[in-house]
């Protein structure tokens, strides 16, 4: 539900000079937007790190006209604003440094599922295109939504795979919902939606598609995913700063070998030299790193006779009693108080609402049926 505080978020985001950490720091000075809106200019010592010249453009009323029209934007056009100090971004993303202030949303995203990035080269080759396909294939009983950015070649390709696998798809752009980039994928980009795949962008209704928004755009590709997996990429390609972003939260990364002659292959025969990634070897081995060697079983089949009480395992056992003793608890307290990080928890509470034992309401909070 659209609120003032989205209002006041947006106008102080499109201040010159508050980005997404100095929207962060504002917002834990003052409490939440509106006040920052306010008091930032006269209290602006309250703040660490900024001066006057950094919240000069905060109060101004053509930033509140905008942020009028951008509600109004998204309003007509069923986008979804999820603020971060709000908590409301996916749940990885919300733990990066530079995690944007804003994330607009088109469609639906199931925090529940493991998301896996996957990028690579606009120019794809048959051998990336068929390491795709194979990987797909092979990972289709497995529960996880991809992630890419909707360029041409290896994102198409992932995209597509996915709808084609009935597997839920994210593609995060570098633009507003105002246009689409490039116009070739405007087909597929309705196709995702169709589908209940999502659309994710930080950028407002008055972004362009502009170069250096490419490589801000990555950094989301990055930080939303536990894991990222570089098809193929030349040398300095934009997939490189994606998995460089990666490695700086501390995400699995995972290239795909070539030819040392092949120029869409030596980017990532530059990161597994580098050991900035792990060699994929066999597809096999690359879905068991990633998790994903659990396939999906029906419950019925697991549990044959539904009047015989379910055995819960342990980490089953764990977050179900803890829900139970704290009914509405939210997955970022639910990971502080039992040690577990948020994206191994959520693949469990995905397995109790199957069971019928756990059921989650907006704002990722959970209690016990």
């Amino acid at each position: 539900m659209v609120s003032e505080e989205h209002l006041y978020a947006i106008a102080l985001r499109e201040c010159n000079l508050i980005g997404d950490i100095n929207f962060l720091k504002l917002i834990r000075a003052f409490g939440n937007a509106k006040n920052a809106w306010e008091h930032a200019k006269k209290e602006y010592r309250k703040v660490d790190g900024l001066g006057q010249k950094v919240i000069s453009d905060i109060g101004k009323s053509v930033h509140l006209h905008f942020a009028e029209k951008e509600l109004k934007f998204c309003e007509n056009n069923s986008i979804t604003i999820r603020l971060r100090h709000l908590k409301e971004l996916p749940s990885l993303l919300g733990e990066c440094d530079d995690a944007p202030a804003i994330l607009y949303q088109k469609g639906t995203y199931n925090d529940t599922l493991q998301p896996l990035s996957i990028v690579g080269t606009r120019n794809i080759t048959p051998y990336g295109k068929q390491f795709i396909k194979d990987f797909f294939e092979e990972a289709k009983s497995s529960q996880f939504i991809s992630i890419s950015g909707l360029a041409l070649g290896v994102d198409k390709e992932v995209h597509e795979q996915s709808l084609h696998r009935k597997i839920p798809t994210a593609a995060i752009l570098a633009h507003g919902f105002h246009t689409l980039y490039p116009a070739k994928n405007k087909r597929l980009s309705d196709k995702i939606l169709q589908e209940n795949g999502v659309l994710f962008t930080e950028f407002n209704s008055s972004r362009k598609p502009d170069r250096e928004n490419f490589i801000q755009r990555n950094r989301i590709i990055a930080g939303i995913s536990p894991a990222t997996i570089v098809v193929e990429s030349a040398f300095g390609g934009g997939s490189i700063s994606t998995a460089t972003f990666a490695n700086s939260y501390n995400r699995d990364v995972f290239a795909l070998p070539g030819k040392i002659t092949d120029p869409y292959s030596q980017g990532c025969n530059q990161l597994i030299f580098h050991n900035k990634a792990a060699t994929i070897s066999t597809i096999k081995d690359l879905i068991t790193n990633l998790g994903f060697n659990k396939p999906k079983e029906k419950i019925e089949e697991l549990f044959p006779d539904s009047s015989e009480t379910i055995q819960l395992s342990e980490n089953q056992s764990i977050i179900y009693n803890y829900i139970a003793e704290n009914p509405q608890i939210n997955l970022d307290d639910l990971s502080q108080q039992i040690s577990l990080p948020t994206h191994r928890i959520l693949p469990i509470i995905l397995e109790l609402e199957l069971l019928g034992k756990v059921k989650s309401f907006s704002g990722r909070q959970f209690e016990v049926i």
